[in-house]
């Protein structure tokens, strides 16, 4: 047996499309595959739809089976939205075809297919424009005795003109203008009761034509021909996997019983035009990487537009050195093999594959399994994330129908419980508990996302959402809220200092920021209650009160409390979280300084090392003070220095004034001399302050 895959392959056909079709919604469905006309079989044997496959990711996987002849040529119908996936996903399984050949009408060459031909019937022409669009051709006429005689001849088409013939009461009709052997006819076109093209040309066109037209004129729907060539009748799969609608899921939960039930309905659309009569469905949930690539419509790739190499002087160029795998040998003579890694001759990789079947699949089937040629698929690996279900019996399902089918049932575990959220709870504000069933999932199964409708003393309850839960995995669900029980909270945040350090400069502050929130919850029911307070984690801190949790995630704690009846009860939870601060101390001034050295969180010695430092911090500042003092008495005897001299030079220096100006003038310098010396004194005092100051702060170490 040989197996070969196709996806994006081998043959493209010079068809297209001739009209896009819009259609809103997603791929036909799976559609039997209808075996062409053979040498050695007839029309209509079909490859019956035997398993299919439906993902949560939104595509199905489909597979058909069966017996063929000899050669056949199979057709599967696609809506246009779905032939990309198809041709990324195709399978071929077949014994003895070891070159099928896959052809389509790609997505926009139909129209200059049908343009190309000698009868042109794209725009739905009508038969006036179909025979002027044929000037000069030979057609065979037959009309009504009463309106032509003879009425059969042949003519060749002169031309189709309008208003030619009218009838009492009629609009103008179109007229064919035939040259026959007996002269021009002027022939209404209405009066034409058949006619033929005496061309054969011509009439092979016609058919080709309504050949095409007939393959893509239902609702967007585009085939693909699989051609297997073979000598002996044998069994052959095609599988691919196409857009279908993503498959859905509810439960029903009977909390009333001894021992809880779990029911879950599967809900499945069969959105294509086709039955499925006896398919073996598989449900499968998980996560795959889906996408889809153009592959459909041609690509054309931009080149560049050069002058004509007419003549001229040759350009001189350099070529760089080849490297890599096709260095030495022609790419076009090689193939790459996934499955060894390496690049193998052209015969050797077009190898067919063969599929491994199995009856009893454990997870989603990918295309089957390729062994044994150019590529090899992982189907364990790819699948082991997912889950599937594989239903006991054959569906049957009319096309455009929708059906809900048992998925899963049995006895579960689930513990009723009230759930208060903390995060929920405003200080001030009361709020209800929802009504909660923890339900552990020992079904054996994953079970999908989906709504739980909650049955409880034998009536309905209350909705709830079921994420993805996988075997074993305990999961809270809430159906409602409990008005008889009621609860608010309260914060209080404390900001003590656990150790401070001090060195080279820097003061660093170690606190633990504590939050506590508190729950008052009070039931006011006759019945005792089990109650799970859930407590929103604060992002670096460690739970301290109490000392741990009945569950925990990523962002909750999770406490369980007893709840009598008609009674009310208090419980803190207590988070400590570190926060540092870092300090440098030559920027702080005196009042931050006395901040620290009155405030009882610093420790005894911090607070006496800032006592000295204000000392010395106050000594600095003084000594400073003085200098900035003695500088602006000097500068105001400066100023009058220079004011007496220009009275002097004004008055005269031997006049009586001018005297005295002198006299006051030599005052003035003996005390700015004075106040020099004691500001070198002073500004020498005041550096030693600070430095004094400065070489405390720098050395302290605490």
């Amino acid at each position: 047996m040989k197996r070969t895959f196709f996806a994006l392959l081998i043959f493209f056909s010079s068809f297209a499309v001739f009209a896009q079709t819009q259609v809103q919604g997603v791929a036909t469905g799976a559609a039997p595959l209808t075996f062409g006309k053979s040498a050695s079989a007839g029309a209509g044997t079909e490859l019956p739809l035997k398993k299919a496959s439906l993902f949560s990711s939104g595509v199905g996987y489909f597979r058909h089976s069966g017996v063929v002849p000899v050669s056949v040529s199979i057709t599967l119908p696609f809506n246009d939205f779905a032939v990309n996936d198809a041709l990324k996903s195709l399978v071929i399984n077949d014994s003895e075809a070891a070159n099928p050949q896959v052809n389509y009408p790609s997505e926009n060459t139909i129209l200059r297919t049908l343009q190309s031909l000698k009868i042109d019937l794209s725009g739905n022409p009508g038969i006036a424009d179909i025979l002027s669009n044929l000037t000069g051709a030979e057609i065979q006429v037959s009309t009504p005795a009463t309106v032509v005689t003879p009425n059969s001849f042949r003519g060749r088409i002169v031309a189709v003109e309008s208003g030619l013939i009218r009838y009492t009461g009629e609009a103008a009709a179109p007229a064919v203008t035939l040259s026959t052997a007996s002269g021009i006819r002027i022939i209404n076109v209405k009066d034409i009761q058949s006619l033929t093209f005496t061309d054969p040309v011509i009439n092979a066109d016609l058919s080709r034509a309504l050949d095409l037209l007939a393959a893509n004129s239902g609702s967007g729907t585009r085939h693909i021909t699989v051609d297997l060539v073979g000598k002996n009748r044998r069994n052959v799969d095609i599988s691919y996997v196409i857009p279908t609608p993503v498959w859905k899921v509810s439960y029903r939960l009977d909390l009333n019983q001894n021992k809880p039930f779990l029911q879950g309905w599967a809900i499945i659309d069969n959105d294509g035009d086709t039955d499925w009569v006896d398919v073996e469905l598989s449900l499968v949930t998980g996560r795959p990487v889906s996408f889809i690539q153009n592959l459909y419509p041609p690509y054309y790739v931009n080149r560049p537009t050069l002058p004509l190499s007419i003549a001229g002087i040759a350009q001189a160029r350099t070529h760089e050195s080849a490297y890599g795998i096709f260095a030495n040998d022609s790419e076009a003579d090689r193939a790459y093999s996934m499955a060894d890694g390496v690049y193998e001759s052209a015969p050797a990789a077009a190898t067919a594959m063969r599929t491994k079947s199995s009856n009893n699949l454990a997870y989603a089937p990918a295309p089957a399994p390729l062994t044994g040629g150019v590529i090899n698929t992982a189907a364990g690996a790819s699948a082991g994330d997912q889950f599937e279900f594989t239903l006991k019996k054959p569906v049957t399902l009319a096309r455009q129908q929708s059906a809900m089918l048992p998925l899963v049932e049995g006895a579960v575990t689930a513990v009723k419980a009230l759930v208060f959220s903390g995060a929920k709870a405003v200080y001030g504000n009361a709020i209800h508990p929802e009504i909660s069933a923890e339900l552990t999932n020992n079904t054996g199964m994953k079970l999908p996302a989906g709504p739980i409708t909650v049955f409880d003393g034998g009536t309905y309850a209350g909705d709830a959402l079921l994420e993805f839960l996988p075997e074993n995995e305990k999961r809270l669900i809430s159906y409602g809220e409990d008005l008889s029980v009621s609860g608010n909270t309260t914060n209080e945040v404390n900001r003590p200092v656990t150790s401070v350090k001090i060195s080279k400069g820097t003061m660093t502050i170690n606190r633990s920021v504590s939050n506590e929130k508190t729950y008052i919850i009070k039931n006011a029911s006759y019945q005792s209650k089990s109650l799970i307070i859930e407590h929103t984690k604060t992002n670096g801190a460690t739970l301290k009160e109490p000392a741990k949790s009945d569950e925990e995630t990523s962002a909750l704690y999770r406490f369980k409390r007893p709840l009598a009846a008609n009674a009310t009860i208090t419980f803190t939870v207590k988070e400590e979280s570190p926060v540092v601060q870092q300090i440098t101390l030559g920027r702080l001034n005196i009042d931050s300084f006395a901040s620290y050295s009155t405030s009882g969180e610093m420790p005894e010695n911090v607070r006496a090392a800032f006592s000295k430092a204000i000392a010395l911090k106050n000594a600095a500042d003084d000594q400073q003070k003085t200098l900035a003092d003695l500088t602006a008495r000097r500068e105001r005897l400066l100023d009058d220095e220079t004011r007496i001299r220009a009275n002097i030079e004004a008055a005269g220096n031997t006049s009586e004034q001018g005297i005295q100006y002198l006299t006051r003038l030599a005052a003035i310098d003996t005390e700015i001399d004075a106040q020099t010396e004691q500001i070198d004194t002073r500004r020498a005092a005041a550096e030693k302050a600070k430095t004094d100051y400065d070489n405390y702060i720098s050395s302290l170490e605490l």
